[in-house]
């Protein structure tokens, strides 16, 4: 196969990895409540949100907080705990999706609050929900080329006016059941923001090493789940059915450099029961290998995955082996192995 498909990664470390959690915790519960009068106008029960999705909560921003805020928090604490100076930084990316203005980029922002020097790149990937896993892959490609010392990948989520305008929206007269269940993955989002530092790793014994990992993509499928600030639109039966093919087809392209039939532990991005248990499936994995965190915190977009590792990471031993695993809006798909 021709193009970059499988990527090997020679002396890259992930350092440290924070996050920021949202202080406001939501009850599917609150918001079956707010959507009762919709529900029961289309005759449909309530607690969908937990029996479809087993999503039982997930977290909002409280007053004075904000995404962009919290994901410098979260930058703060992985230097800290790294013990890198802002001042070694040569790269940070930004990967959220949520985003208060087309330009600048978010990145800027963050870089001037973390007091990053002026040497150091600083842009956004955008990619949906693989934006994070995509960073940590650019971000390594540039240390094994020498062309930085350190990156920080850093993602900020914000899930508060995508749900209240769904929400709101859903109450309209001339609602089906159809247009319902075209929105009801926006239901399931919550907020956080999580960052990492990658660094060399003959210069820190202690870090984990980045393996390396495959990408694979699916642009046909590009309509099947589209979303902005005003709601997101999905086609779940074909966005399910066209995920799984090409998780698939990624997985058959692994087997020819890698071997993942037995990580001890698998860190999917976070989307719903549905979706785990078809992934858990369709890659023949132990399940009791597949820690989940979307019943608590919903859907965080990129953040889902580095907040479920960084959740994971006390339960892990050295030399264990991890691999990341998303499937993005696009479509697209992205696993990365990492040695703990």
């Amino acid at each position: 196969m021709n193009g970059n498909a499988t990527s090997v990664h020679r002396n890259v470390a992930l350092l440290s990895l924070a996050t920021t959690l949202a202080d406001r915790v939501t009850t599917s519960a609150e918001i079956d409540e707010r959507l009762r009068p919709v529900l029961k106008r289309l005759r449909l029960p309530r607690g969908l949100l937990q029996r479809v999705a087993g999503v039982y909560e997930r977290r909002n921003w409280a007053d004075g907080q904000t995404f962009d805020g919290a994901a410098v928090q979260a930058g703060e604490k992985a230097l800290a705990e790294a013990g890198i100076e802002p001042s070694q930084i040569g790269l940070i990316i930004n990967t959220s999706v949520t985003r208060k203005h087309l330009e600048p980029s978010v990145a800027v922002r963050i870089h001037h609050q973390l007091r990053l020097p002026s040497s150091a790149v600083n842009f956004d990937i955008a990619n949906a929900c693989l934006g994070f896993v995509n960073g940590m892959s650019l971000a390594a490609q540039l240390i094994d080329a020498g062309q930085i010392q350190y990156a920080m990948v850093i993602n900020g989520e914000d899930a508060d006016e995508i749900q209240d305008n769904t929400i709101q929206r859903l109450g309209r007269e001339g609602i089906s059941r159809t247009d319902f269940m075209s929105e009801f993955a926006s239901l399931t989002l919550g907020s956080g923001a999580a960052a990492a530092v990658l660094g060399p790793a003959d210069m820190h014994p202690g870090g984990h090493r980045i393996l390396g990992g495959v990408t694979r993509a699916a642009t046909q499928f590009n309509d099947l789940c589209v979303g902005s600030v005003e709601g997101m639109f999905t086609d779940a039966k074909a966005l399910l059915k066209g995920g799984m093919e090409l998780v698939v087809a990624a997985w058959k392209e692994a087997k020819k450099d890698w071997n993942w039939s037995s990580m001890d532990r698998y860190i999917l991005h976070q989307v719903s029961d549905v979706h785990t248990n078809a992934i858990v499936k369709a890659a023949g994995l132990d399940r009791s290998r597949v820690p989940v965190t979307y019943a608590k915190y919903g859907n965080v977009g990129p953040a889902s995955i580095p907040i479920t590792l960084s959740e994971q990471s006390s339960t892990l031993n050295p030399g264990d082996r991890v691999l990341l695993m998303g499937v993005g809006s696009g479509l697209n798909t992205a696993m990365m192995e990492i040695a703990w």
